[in-house]
């Protein structure tokens, strides 16, 4: 999109996580994977998981294969805390085995942070 994106405005400083997953290269499966995660069809307890472990904003971005999210939280957040949390609440498990049919992973029955992998920050534009 070459308007760009808007972003959530906060009244509180956030900190951002950033990961990475490829897909299976099968332009239906991917077709079906972005259908999952539409306003019309995402899971609302996926959804109101999310934010139970106090994500205040996530967004997956695509280019072919390869998927891109960014979570903002609170800067109190504690990721490896927040995910085991996340794992356990209502139709998490459900929701990640059947993501991972679409997903490039060679593990199945995985968590979200067992899936995804997270990147390290090497730029960004530095204060004057």
């Amino acid at each position: 999109m070459i308007d760009g994106y808007m972003v959530k405005e906060y009244h509180q400083p956030v900190k951002r996580y950033c990961q990475t997953l490829n897909l299976k290269n099968d332009p239906q499966l991917i077709a079906l994977y972005r259908k999952a995660h539409s306003e019309d069809c995402a899971w609302s307890e996926i959804l109101a998981g999310i934010r139970e472990v106090g994500i205040l904003d996530m967004e997956i971005y695509i280019s072919g294969t390869k998927l891109f999210m960014i979570v903002e939280t609170p800067l109190d957040f504690e990721w490896n805390e927040a995910m085991a949390k996340l794992a356990k609440l209502p139709r998490q498990e459900e929701w990640e085995n059947y993501v991972s049919s679409f997903q490039n992973i060679t593990k199945k029955d995985c968590t979200s942070s067992e899936k995804w992998t997270l990147m390290e920050r090497m730029f960004h534009l530095y204060e004057e």
